[in-house]
């Protein structure tokens, strides 16, 4: 299965047609060499001094710009791979210098051994050098190889000075004496090591090219096959034959091959700064990557503010050219705008995310500020008050839903319910989808406002008539407002007012409305804070049930702890108006009963008016033993009680004959809950 890295290079099809014509191209020098060793008819001898040193000190040369470039690529890259590289130029020209220095009727009238066997030496150290690169170097080698490089280098320039004076001084060793008749026996055998460290060198060269493509790897890995054929070819000795001749010119090609392909990829680019980072370590791969990551977000910021020519900050750092530059600032340019439209519409889905039922207008404009903001820039929002929409001292007045302009600010209008609500300003971005994205933000923002309002409408005349509970479980699901009940069990509450009918008769309306209201306001948060729904007031009467609609645990404690906290809440009603009142008209006093016991609970009524409710045995329960309580007590059913559990205070009124019921109910008056 392919990576969607070498997929990337060269379509399939195309792949195994490169690489037949590569193979090709490497074969055909070993199939001539083959001809002309197998005809030795065709193998002519022709001896030219002057055209060889001059093609010799030309590879030369070339291996010398070649390696000095590597090498400083090297030094800037901090990479040991290529590094290594260079070493495999940097020995080549060196010893094919020396080569060529030995040239007949040049240094020497004859030439020398050394003549002969110089350049198989040469290629042997150049083979290790290609060796080592080709491996996959960790972090802990590689620093060893680079804090040696020096030594490196120097133990190569010492090892060819010492060549030179022992191959190219008359008479010093047998290395500088006249080359012999018969070929140097064992000189096939030495090059063999060579020979395998290239072919090595080019499978794991090739293995990286699959992993990473690239043109100046595949010239890399035909140089190291080039440069085996040369000591294939070089393992003949026949000196100044045609054969003799191939390996020169297949040196030759060797390095020229290297050489074409960084100056195709040089003209490409036109920069050498990243000529041989293909070649370079993964690490070192993985950092170039990283530095140029950061130096485009520093681009890309550059563009964001508005600098011109952004990228010739980044000139210096990573070598471009002015058409590199201003190529890579349009690309910025580019980049900046596509990253602001997706802050800008991620923006937009987060203020969409944002408009929640429930949420305080302030708020709902306050978090979306601070989103739209970071995507935007400074967006201001003005709401109307005295019929004015304006922000600070800008005072705006829309014609439909146009927007206005101000300087470098567009002003949307904000609506609810078609009218004028607010005004909300937005700076003018560089894109050609600004406008049609504000007012997509204005659009929205307006949907969240009017949902604000209406929520907070809501919320005072729905929560208002009837429970929380209810009230939010019907905006969550309408369809519980359907006709319907199910079976459950609950705690029913039940209390009313002692002495409601005494009091009334002698006040005036106006003071019952007080009194109720003193009352409830107090015995309605007792419910409430513990879980209660009530479902309803009768007069001084109110219902209230625990464990519905909200399934609730523990509701019979709930229940007694909300009846015990609602009898302390009303005696210190009582007590603060009995020394404001100047009559001596008595105030009435809650009396409570509880029960548990299952119940129908559901939506009671008619499909035009409806309400929640409970009927069953346990609440009518609960109302005869409110009616049998005293005033300021609480009296519990007996499953309440059991439900209680152990710590309760309660005294045992008997069994009694409550209305409605043909068994006699345990009954008790509740103290403490322990």
């Amino acid at each position: 299965m392919p990576t969607p890295e070498r997929a990337s290079y060269l379509p399939p099809a195309t792949q195994p047609v490169r690489g037949v014509v590569w193979s090709i191209h490497l074969l055909l020098p070993l199939l001539g060499l083959w001809l002309l060793l197998s005809q030795p008819d065709v193998n002519i001898t022709w001896q030219h001094n002057a055209s060889h040193f001059w093609m010799i000190l030309t590879v030369a040369g070339i291996n010398v710009v070649l390696g000095t470039l590597i090498s400083e690529a090297s030094r800037r890259r901090q990479d040991a791979r290529l590094f290594l590289v260079s070493m495999v130029f940097l020995s080549s020209a060196g010893f094919f210098f020396l080569h060529g220095l030995a040239t007949p009727q040049f240094l020497l009238p004859t030439g020398s051994i050394g003549f002969d066997v110089g350049q198989q030496f040469g290629l042997t150290i150049a083979a290790v050098f290609a060796f080592v690169s080709a491996l996959p170097l960790g972090e802990r080698a590689a620093k060893a190889v680079l804090s040696a490089q020096h030594l490196i280098r120097a133990a190569l320039a010492g090892v060819m000075v010492v060549w030179g004076v022992v191959s190219l001084v008359p008479g010093l060793t047998t290395l500088s004496e006249p080359p012999a008749v018969t070929p140097v026996d064992w000189l096939a055998w030495a090059s063999l090591p060579g020979l395998v460290l290239y072919g090595a060198a080019s499978v794991m060269m090739f293995l990286l090219h699959r992993r990473r493509p690239s043109a100046m790897l595949i010239s890399l890995i035909t140089a190291y096959a080039l440069l085996a054929e040369t000591m294939v070819a070089g393992m003949s000795q026949l000196n100044w034959h045609l054969s003799w001749w191939e390996w020169h010119l297949l040196l030759t090609l060797a390095f020229v091959f290297v050489a074409y392909s960084a100056y195709l990829q040089f003209r490409r680019e036109g920069s050498s700064a990243g000529l041989f980072d293909s070649v370079a370590l993964a690490a070192t791969v993985a950092r170039i990557r990283q530095d140029y990551d950061r130096a485009l977000e520093e681009l890309v910021e550059h563009v964001r503010r508005g600098e011109p020519l952004a990228a010739t900050r980044l000139s210096g750092k990573f070598r471009l050219n002015e058409g590199q530059a201003a190529v890579l600032d349009r690309a910025g340019e580019a980049l900046a705008n596509e990253r602001e439209l997706s802050e800008r519409l991620a923006a937009l889905v987060a203020v969409s995310a944002q408009t929640r039922v429930g949420l305080p207008e302030n708020q709902l404009l306050a978090t979306a500020l601070e989103r739209v903001r970071q995507a935007y820039g400074d967006v201001r929002i003005g709401l109307v008050a005295d019929g004015k929409a304006q922000v600070g001292s800008r005072e705006y007045e829309f014609a439909g839903d146009q927007p206005l302009r101000h300087d470098h600010l567009l002003a949307f209008p904000l609506t609810v319910k078609g009218h004028l609500a607010g005004v909300l300003e937005v700076p003018v971005g560089r894109t050609s989808q600004d406008e049609a994205l504000a007012a997509t933000l204005a659009g929205q923002l307006s949907i969240s406002l009017e949902n604000a309002r209406l929520y907070q409408e809501l919320h005072t005349l729905f929560h208002q008539y009837m429970s929380p509970d209810v009230a939010h479980a019907l905006l969550a699901d309408p369809g519980q407002a359907a006709l319907g009940g199910e079976l459950k069990e609950l705690t029913a509450l039940f209390a009313d007012l002692k002495g409601f009918t005494t009091f009334s008769e002698r006040v005036t309306p106006g003071e019952i409305v007080e009194m109720l209201n003193r009352y409830h306001t107090a015995a309605v948060p007792c419910i409430l804070n513990n879980g209660g729904t009530i479902v309803q007031f009768v007069g001084d009467a109110l219902l209230a049930l625990f464990n519905a609609p909200a399934t609730q645990t523990g509701h019979a404690r709930a229940a007694c702890q909300a009846a015990l906290e609602m009898q302390r809440a009303a005696a210190e009603v009582a007590e603060e108006m009995a020394w404001k009142r100047v009559d001596a008209v008595e105030w009435p006093t809650f009396r409570v009963g509880v029960n548990t016991g299952p119940a129908l609970v559901g939506n009671i009524g008619s499909p035009e008016l409806r309400g929640f409710n409970a009927m069953g045995d346990c609440v009518n329960v609960a109302a005869r033993l409110q009616g049998v309580a005293e005033p300021g007590t609480v009296v519990i059913g007996e499953t309440t009680l059991r439900l209680l559990g152990d710590g309760v205070t309660a005294n045992s009124l008997g069994r009694l004959s409550l209305k409605g019921k043909e068994e006699l109910v345990p009954a008790y008056v509740l103290t403490d809950l322990g």
